[in-house]
């Protein structure tokens, strides 16, 4: 059966933009030639065609959602693009208690926007350091190989880290909030709305299969951590499907990325994924 092609039509800045693709196609050139704004991806284009999150913005002009979005998919990884909107994240929406929502924040309602402009400036979504989008960013510096970024960012909001300025944080100190005050509000750090989050299950995603790099597949597990270049290596008992692997991931060499051997049961094996077998085993992996 031969594949549909569909086709629609966007406004952009006011100019239609005919786009048309085959079922299962994706073309991400597209994505990088509209929303990649130099130093940072565009959020969207609202109902009039103009654009949001972008630098042609008074304010709003960057968010956190395309950058972390972007670059977990891999988007602008080869030409630099996804490294720079990174940059942008460290310089733009990086704080102490972790990565803002948007800057510069809304000051005044914005109709064609609605409820993101009518919160208070660092509240909520009008940049306050919204959690459940934090670990986007956490996944996308571990795309590019940074683990020391990634596990900074991490323990930001990770309620492990907190206790310091729990004082400030006023929230349960062993659950994630769903946002933290960011730097425009009245008390910045001051979290709000515990439990109410999906912070939760993205951070155990981040850390289980990104950062120490522990991933199911198809034919077995991937092992591929992105660690803090100080971290001499760590151990990780997995029970995966009916099976239970005693992993021990050792970095003699310092690196944040890369494997340089791993081993099954005392047994080389090619490339990094192990595949599924029954009963007990011992996996080793070197880094560098």
């Amino acid at each position: 059966m031969p594949k549909k092609r569909m086709k629609w039509t966007c406004l952009v800045n006011g100019h239609s933009r005919q786009m048309s693709w085959t079922s299962g196609e994706v073309h991400w050139t597209y994505v990088t030639a509209i929303a990649c704004r130099k130093a940072s991806f565009c959020r969207a284009y609202d109902a009039f065609g103009q654009p949001v999150g972008s630098k042609e913005c008074d304010e709003g002009q960057i968010f956190i959602e395309p950058q972390g979005m972007c670059v977990m998919a891999g988007i602008g990884k080869e030409t630099g693009q996804a490294a720079r909107a990174l940059k942008s994240v460290e310089e733009r929406l990086d704080t102490k208690y972790g990565v803002m929502l948007l800057q510069p924040a809304y000051t005044t309602y914005r109709l064609n926007l609605g409820e993101i402009s009518s919160y208070p400036p660092g509240y909520k979504e009008n940049a306050g350091i919204f959690c459940h989008n934090n670990p986007w960013v956490i996944i996308g510096e571990t795309v590019l190989g940074r683990g020391d970024r990634s596990w900074e960012y991490f323990r930001k909001i990770c309620p492990s880290y907190t206790e310091e300025h729990s004082a400030l944080h006023k929230v349960e100190p062993y659950v994630c909030c769903q946002m933290v005050a960011g730097k425009d509000a009245a008390r910045p750090g001051e979290g709000k709305n515990s439990w109410l989050t999906g912070t939760a299950a993205w951070m155990w995603y981040a850390i289980t299969q990104f950062i120490l790099g522990i991933k199911p597949s198809y034919e077995g597990l991937e092992i591929n951590p992105c660690i803090p270049a100080g971290w001499k290596g760590f151990n990780v008992k997995r029970r995966f499907r009916g099976a239970e692997y005693h992993i021990t991931v050792k970095n003699p060499d310092g690196v944040c990325k890369g494997i340089k051997s791993v081993t099954v049961d005392g047994q080389p094996i090619e490339g990094n994924v192990v595949n599924h077998l029954p009963g007990t085993h011992t996996v080793e992996v070197i880094m560098g």
